[in-house]
């Protein structure tokens, strides 16, 4: 089997951060990343310290998304730099990884 070294990065927002499409359009139409998945968690919190979860009664959620795609590691160095400008400081994560191919 076949194997190829990618980069996998995680992108920790909240869901009141508008952001999150602008990050998926830039991802797909500008990037063209192989993929990207976006995960809605139940509960978390940030840098406030403040405790965000889901409940049956909550109208308007805040809480958090986690936005994680991989690709080539050439390839996300440069699209980690254009995402510096919109995402706070300590909220991107990468690691290298195989993949099969």
């Amino acid at each position: 089997m076949k194997q190829r070294e990618v980069t996998i990065v995680r992108i920790y927002l909240n869901e009141k951060n508008n952001g999150v499409e602008n990050i998926l359009k830039r991802l797909h139409d500008w990037e063209k990343v192989r993929g990207v998945t976006v995960f809605r968690g139940i509960s978390g919190f940030g840098d406030s310290g403040e405790l965000h979860t889901a409940r049956f009664m909550d109208l308007a959620l805040d809480l958090p998304v986690v936005v994680e795609f991989f690709d080539e590691p050439d390839k996300v160095r440069e699209i980690i730099e254009h995402l510096r400008t919109s995402i706070k400081p300590g909220h991107i994560v990468s690691w290298n990884a195989m993949v099969n191919e």
